[in-house]
């Protein structure tokens, strides 16, 4: 049982005190990544829903592994991320959809907060009855105090229509939010105050605010909008926030000595810089104060020069950036990307040292894709799944590892804002072997004019997947649309099929390079070209054998010889236009779906040249398990409001079921409720043959394959679907290929083993056997209990030290 493919950017990020792991919210846990390799070390399990901050507890010594999670389940935890080990939960019973701990953002000593109590900010929502309050206001930013592990009673600083993001100062002094057009800002009280409440005050803009940042030390915040412009004002609230003596400063400025601040505003001057062409995404001023990073949908980041407004660019990042994090160590700072990359950027001289790659989020033109499976093509034979992404590439991932494998660039074209995008990868297939690969890329017409298709060929070795593009074909199917493509099992032949009523059959010629059967491959060329009626060819798929290849003529299916290019035979008819082909059972029977006003799914006999079975369902995607008798669908969940009485239109909801079949009867084997299926695919892959995957209990029957699920999300789940049980969704991942430097056994487990475990509701990670070089330094560390005696301890310990020799015979 696996399950991946959580995002990595749905918060920001942060770096521990030693600046060697990165701390990542992935979904419900926090994966805990190695700076260096970028390797997953450890994750942090314990929280039912989605993390939403984690903050590092900086520590002078950074000896130190110690850091507080928020999370929509409602509550707060504090971990030891190294061990890894839960110290601590706080239970608020409200979702919590930010946290800022002013007190940890900056190195202090914790005496004071030991003495008067850590206290942490939380925005959340009011989850009670909405009757009761007015005008919905269902956001509140509460103060918490972790010590005593409750919310200070009646402290609500604000109370908005839906949660906000709290931003705090790099000197724990501010925190605010933006709501629209207005700042929020509040000054924490210290400790020791007396003060109930914080301090607030605001800062006005005639444009809603995406962002905004505190500059570490001076009276300077920068503020982002949704036209690009970044609003940055020097001198706030020395009025409204400062005090001398308990007294509140009264003087104020004349008007024309507050160069841009509007009306009533509390600052000295404000200026305004533009470069970003959309919403600023995110602000972030240097550790040292002289510089503001942005970043937005453009994929660049951009340094500003505070006394200057210079600029200094670090260009093709590939997308839009999200989130920017400083680390303790002044030249390295992390950036987030809506990609699901996360990269580790060299200040000094801008580059990228290393980058952590999750699966691809969906795509906005995710829709513009033909046919079934959302866009997902899937390796079988490697537990691989190909993704379009929206910088023209083709993603390559591991179900298994949950990593990625490796990217394709389709097409040369440098990143674009989603408003811009003129290119679109609309179909990718894959060979049974994974060696070859074929694409069709679609430019779109602007104004209706300039459109064109290309169909591409792409050759490598089946290991490694760095394709190589080996043939171009311009407008294959005249100016007509590619519905579909398929390769022909055990062959270099390809099938494409047009709306424009035409198939026609591509063949490849190679040449062997070496005795290791790697070849050259010459070119793809048209071999034949059929049609039927002059019907749009809607779908095409390739028996297992390759003997039969199978064309949806609209609502009829034609079987062709591939080889001479005749007509077999006619199957039909559906309702609809059949929108994917799959055969099953060894081949004697194709399996069609079609959508639309009467969606059906149908089971076609060949032997016998007629139906066997259909049901009125949406399929998203169809998987058929090779040489085997059963296939699984996903299909779509009807909506509550669909009338029975009638012949109307049918219509569904986001989540489905999938629906495990055998060909010999239309009644299910197995059925499993899921959540997300309209975009999501459905595919059986071959079991991994790594040591660290097997079964751990020699008994355990490996399963001929099993079922991957992936949702409309890209989050994934792999089982056996003809197990006795029932799959857990809540099982972790496994994590595999653990960085060495971080992890590992020494002293008393590398000599005499691990200890006896505890049942401890922790993370736990498989990392491997490490010996270290000098065990006699922690070889008596331990619970005494749980040591042998000390007379077994010293005998093997000297013998450990003594050079053992084979006695002369």
């Amino acid at each position: 049982m696996f399950h991946g493919g959580k995002s990595y950017v749905s918060s920001p990020p942060a770096v521990s005190n030693d600046s060697k792991c990165l701390l990542v919210c992935t979904g419900s846990t926090v994966s805990v990544f190695s700076v260096s390799t970028g390797l997953l070390i450890n994750e942090l399990e314990g929280h039912q829903a989605l993390v939403t901050s984690v903050v590092v507890v900086l520590n002078i010594a950074k000896v130190f592994n110690y850091c507080w999670t928020s999370s929509l389940d409602g509550t707060i935890r504090y971990w030891d991320f190294g061990a890894p080990e839960l110290m601590k939960t706080i239970d608020i019973k409200l979702p919590i959809f930010s946290m800022v701990i002013p007190s940890l953002c900056s190195n202090q000593d914790d005496k004071d907060s030991k003495r008067h109590g850590l206290f942490a900010y939380i925005s959340v929502e009011d989850i009670g009855d909405p009757s009761t309050k007015p005008n919905h206001m269902r956001g509140q930013i509460r103060k918490c105090n972790l010590t005593t592990s409750r919310l200070a009673r009646g402290q609500i600083l604000k109370e908005n229509e839906q949660p906000e993001f709290l931003t705090g100062s790099p000197s724990g002094e501010f925190l605010g939010v933006h709501n629209k057009r207005t700042l929020h800002i509040w000054k924490v009280p210290a400790v020791d105050s007396m003060l109930p409440l914080a301090k607030k005050m605001n800062l006005h803009h005639t444009k809603n605010f995406t962002t905004f940042a505190f500059h570490p030390n001076k009276s300077i915040v920068a503020a982002g909008d949704v036209t690009g412009r970044i609003l940055v004002w020097r001198g706030f609230g020395h009025r409204t926030l400062s005090e001398v003596d308990g007294k509140t400063h009264a003087k104020r400025k004349h008007e024309d000595e507050r160069p841009g601040v509007r009306g009533d505003d509390d600052a000295e001057s404000c200026s305004t810089w533009h470069w970003h062409s959309s919403e600023v995404k995110f602000l972030s001023f240097s550790t040292d104060g002289a510089y503001l990073y942005s970043g937005g949908n453009e994929g660049v980041l951009v340094l500003w020069q505070l006394d200057t407004g210079k600029r200094k660019f670090l260009p093709q990042l590939g997308s839009p950036l999200l989130y920017f994090v400083h680390s303790p160590d002044p030249t390295l700072s992390v950036i987030s990307c809506a990609d699901n990359q996360i990269h580790i950027l060299k200040m000094t001289s801008l580059e990228i040292l290393k980058s952590i790659a999750g699966i691809k989020l969906p795509s906005s033109l995710s829709d513009m894709g033909n046919g079934v499976a959302g866009g997902f093509n899937f390796d079988q034979s490697a537990g691989l799944v190909a993704l379009p992404t929206e910088n023209y590439r083709i993603q390559f991932y591991s179900l298994f590892h949950d990593r990625e494998v490796s990217e394709v660039q389709i097409c040369e074209r440098n990143h674009q804002p989603s408003d811009d995008i003129t290119v679109v990868v609309s179909l990718v297939a894959l060979s049974v072997d994974g060696s070859m690969m074929s694409t069709v890329e679609t430019r779109l017409p602007e104004e209706g004019v300039g459109g064109l298709t290309c169909l591409k060929f792409w050759a490598s070795e089946a290991q490694k997947k760095d394709f190589k593009l080996s043939t171009i074909v311009y407008e294959p199917h005249r100016d007509a649309g590619i519905s579909a493509i398929a390769f022909r099992p055990g062959s270099q032949m390809v099938v494409s099929s047009s709306y424009g009523g035409d198939f026609k059959i591509w063949v490849c010629s190679s040449t062997p390079k070496s005795k290791d059967k790697v070849y050259e491959y010459l070119g793809w060329v048209c071999h034949s070209v059929g049609s039927y009626k002059g019907h749009p060819m809607t779908a095409a798929a390739f028996s297992g054998d390759g003997s039969v290849l199978a064309v949806a003529a609209e609502s009829v299916i034609t079987l062709w010889d591939p080889d001479r290019n005749s007509l077999v035979g006619v199957i039909g008819e559906t309702h609809t236009p059949i929108l994917s082909l799959s055969f099953a059972g060894m081949s004697e029977y194709v399996v069609s779906t079609s959508r639309g006003s009467k969606p059906q799914l149908s089971l076609w006999c060949l032997s016998k040249m007629t139906r066997s079975w259909s049901y009125n369902m949406s399929i998203e995607a169809v998987a058929c398990m090779e040489n085997d008798s059963s296939f699984a669908v996903l299909a779509l969940v009807p909506a509550p409001n669909n009338s029975n009485e009638s012949n109307r239109d049918l219509t569904f909801t986001e989540d489905g079921v999938v629906l495990l079949f055998d060909i010999s009867s239309p009644v299910p084997l197995a059925t499993w409720l899921v959540r997300k299926a309209k975009g999501g695919g459905l595919s059986f892959v071959q079991p991994s043959q790594e040591p660290h995957l097997k079964p751990k209990n020699s008994d355990d029957v490996v399963p001929s394959a099993l079922l991957a699920y992936i949702n409309s999300d890209h989050e994934y789940l792999i089982f056996d679907p003809l197990s006795k049980e029932q799959p857990d969704l809540n099982l972790s991942k496994t994590k595999e290929g653990m960085a060495l430097e971080e992890s590992g056994r020494s002293g008393y487990a590398s000599i005499f083993g691990e200890l006896s475990k505890f049942e401890l509701k922790t993370a736990t990670s498989h990392t491997p056997i490490i010996p270290s070089e000098r065990p006699w330094e922690t070889i008596f560390s331990g619970p005494s209990h749980a040591l042998p005696p000390l007379s077994k301890l010293c005998s093997d310990f000297l013998e450990s030290l003594l050079e053992k020799r084979t006695p002369a015979t």
